[in-house]
C-alpha cells in the first residue's frame, strides 16, 4: 500500500480507535451521576462529550508521551502505527460490547508495543517511558481508591448531624459539579492517545519536521471522542453506575472528584493513565466507606482481570498482525 494511502488509513483508524475511547469511557464521567439521577442521561452525555472536547485542547503532554515515549520513533513505519492501532480498537470494541470497562490507554499501549517489537524487536522499547507509564498504572488506582474513601469519610464527618436524605439532595447537585469536572479531566488524558499517534504518523511519513500536534488532529480526535461519547457505552455505564456498588449521591461526588483530581494531575506530568481504573477504584473506595460487603467484589474480580490482561491481549493482536503483513509483504 502507497505511504499516503496508509497515513489516510492511519487517521481513519485513529478516529475510530478515538470513538471507542468515547464510548467505552463514557461510562467513566457519567455513569454514577446517570446512577443517582443527578442528571438524565441525555443531559449527563451532552456535558461529557463538550466538556470531553474542550479538556483535549488543554494540553499535549500526553500526547507527545504517548508518541515518543512508548516506542523509539525512528524504529517506527506507518504499517506498525496502522496494525497497533487496529490491535488497541478490536481489544477496545470486545471490551464495550460485552460491558467490561476496559483502559482504551493500555490497549494502545499494548498494541504499540505488540507490534513494534515484532517489527524491530526489544530496542525498539522507551524503558524510561515504559516504567514511568507502569508506575502511574499501579499508583493512580490506589490514590483513586484512597481518595474515594477519605472524601466520603470527612464528608460523613463534616455533616454527621445532617438528614441523609437532605444531604443527599445537596450533594446530587454538587455531583452536577463533579461529573463536568471529570468529564474534562478525561478528554485531558484519554483524547491525547489518538493525538499522538496521528502525529506520531506524520512525522514517520514526513509531513511533519517535528513532533508537534497540528490544530487540525486535536480538533478531529476531540470530535471523534465526542461522538463515541454521545453513543454512549450503556452496558459499561449500568456496570461503573449500579453494579460496583449502589451509588447515593454523596458517593457519587466524592468518587468523581478524587478521580479527576487524579486523572487532572497525571495528566499535568503527560503520563498516560487508565481513567477507568481510577474512577472504578474511586467508586471501591467511597463504597468501602459503608463496609467492605457493600462493594460488589465478584465484578470487581472480573473487571481487574480484564485490566491484567488488556496490554497482553491487544499486543498479541497488533502483534500478529504485524506478523501476517510482514509474511504477505
Amino acid at each position: 500500500m502507497p505511504d499516503l494511502l496508509l497515513l489516510i488509513a492511519i487517521i481513519l483508524a485513529a478516529l475510530v480507535y478515538d470513538f471507542f475511547n468515547g464510548f467505552n469511557d463514557c461510562a467513566n464521567a457519567i455513569a454514577t451521576t446517570i446512577s443517582t439521577r443527578a442528571l438524565s442521561p441525555r443531559h449527563a452525555i451532552i456535558m461529557a462529550w463538550v466538556l470531553n472536547f474542550f479538556g483535549a485542547f488543554s494540553h499535549t503532554a500526553v500526547a507527545a508521551t504517548v508518541g515518543k515515549g512508548v516506542i523509539d520513533p525512528q524504529y517506527v513505519n506507518l504499517t506498525l502505527v496502522l496494525v497497533a492501532l487496529i490491535g488497541a480498537s478490536v481489544w477496545t470494541g470486545m471490551a464495550s460490547f460485552s460491558g467490561i470497562p476496559v483502559s482504551v490507554t493500555h490497549s494502545l499501549i499494548g498494541g504499540l508495543l505488540g507490534a513494534g517489537i515484532v517489527a524491530a524487536g526489544f530496542k525498539i522499547v522507551v524503558m524510561r517511558g515504559i516504567t514511568k507509564i507502569t508506575i502511574a498504572m499501579l499508583v493512580s488506582p490506589i490514590l483513586g481508591f484512597l481518595g474515594g474513601l477519605l472524601l466520603i469519610v470527612v464528608i460523613s464527618w463534616l455533616f454527621k448531624n445532617s438528614v441523609p436524605r437532605k444531604l443527599n439532595q445537596h450533594f446530587k447537585r454538587l455531583q452536577i459539579l463533579s461529573a463536568a469536572w471529570m468529564s474534562f479531566s478525561h478528554g485531558m488524558n484519554d483524547a491525547q492517545n489518538a493525538m499522538g499517534i496521528i502525529t506520531m504518523a506524520l512525522v514517520s511519513y514526513g509531513a511533519l519536521a517535528t513532533f508537534k500536534v497540528p490544530l487540525w488532529v486535536m480538533i478531529a480526535c476531540a470530535t471523534a471522542m465526542g461522538l463515541g461519547t454521545s453513543m454512549g457505552g450503556w452496558k459499561v455505564i449500568r456496570t461503573m453506575g449500579s453494579k460496583l456498588f449502589k451509588l447515593q449521591p454523596v458517593h457519587g461526588f466524592s468518587a468523581e472528584t478524587s478521580a479527576a483530581a487524579v486523572i487532572a494531575g497525571m495528566s499535568l506530568f503527560g503520563t498516560p493513565i487508565s481513567t477507568t481504573h481510577v474512577i472504578s477504584t474511586a467508586i471501591m473506595g467511597s463504597g468501602s466507606s459503608r463496609g467492605l460487603s457493600a462493594v460488589r467484589w465478584g465484578i470487581v474480580r472480573n473487571i481487574v482481570i480484564t485490566w491484567i490482561i488488556t496490554i497482553p491481549a491487544s499486543g498479541l493482536i497488533a502483534g500478529g498482525l504485524y506478523f501476517i503483513v510482514k509474511l504477505l509483504s
